[in-house]
């Protein structure tokens, strides 16, 4: 009987140790990593800076190729802010690449420089940086 009284209390004890250790690991795994914000992705027509009127002539100029687009922005630009400006001067980027990458180069270092790290713009441009850089 004194045998099955020393068996139940070392299963006891073991049970309550792992249930600590749990407990510990639970703690110690909430405490080293700090909760990262979600990765939104974001597309160039939910971005706030362009007025709807505009719309649906950036998009017949993209479609008709990178020199209406570069002339359908130049006429534009006063109208537009960013950070709907950024995306549409990274598409212009991406337009224009091939036929004068000085320009697209240019276009590019501008809004590197005007774009804090808070936008939602960001990541497309560190994402296209190697490209123009």
């Amino acid at each position: 009987m004194t045998r099955v009284i020393w068996v139940f209390i070392i299963v006891l004890v073991v049970f309550i140790g792992y249930r600590i250790y749990l407990h510990w690991e639970k703690i110690q795994e909430e405490r080293g990593s700090p909760k990262e914000a979600p990765i939104v992705s974001v597309s160039g027509e939910s971005l706030p800076g362009m007025p709807p009127a505009l719309e649906s002539g950036c998009r017949t100029a993209r479609d008709k190729g990178p020199a209406a687009f570069r002339a359908w922005f130049n006429t534009n630009e006063y109208l537009i802010s960013d950070p709907r400006k950024a995306w549409i001067e990274l598409d212009l980027c991406v337009a224009i690449r091939r036929d004068n990458p000085a320009e697209a180069r240019q276009i590019f270092a501008r809004v590197k420089q005007r774009l804090p790290p808070s936008s939602p713009v960001w990541p497309r441009m560190k994402e296209l940086e190697n490209a123009f850089e």
